[in-house]
């Protein structure tokens, strides 16, 4: 067992790849430090994603998240980080990423990034009489 951060994301096989179908990962855990005062920020991260042929590992994404721990960045530039390095390695449908930073000088912050792979559109609701 690892217990030490790391940068690789490892993936597996989408069980399901003929259907779309949505995972929805929730890290309450989230820190990074501020890149102007070196003081840590804390976030929850909400992954929601609509996978092609991978799937991410969990305890890879845990180790990951951890790598960020010890890093200064700005909120925006970090959300988009982590968007796009989870989108190289799993080349979703679809992707969005919000992370929600914990007050900080009285302002909260929300910071939401998306991917849609070319040509993907989303399944049209189906609209259910009861």
């Amino acid at each position: 067992m690892s217990t030490q951060p790391s940068t690789e994301l490892e993936t597996f096989a989408n069980p399901t790849p003929e259907r779309d179908y949505t995972i929805r990962i929730r890290i309450p855990e989230f820190t990074c430090l501020c890149p102007k005062t070196g003081q840590p920020d804390f976030a929850t991260l909400y992954l929601d994603y609509i996978p092609e042929a991978r799937c991410v590992e969990l305890k890879a994404l845990k180790l990951y998240i951890w790598s960020f721990r010890d890093r200064g960045a700005f909120h925006e530039a970090i959300t988009n980080e982590i968007l796009s390095d989870l989108v190289r390695a799993l080349e979703p449908r679809y992707m969005r990423l919000r992370a929600e930073f914990n007050v900080r000088g009285g302002i909260y912050t929300d910071v939401v990034a998306e991917h849609r792979a070319e040509g993907w559109t989303p399944p049209i609701p189906v609209q259910l009489p009861f």
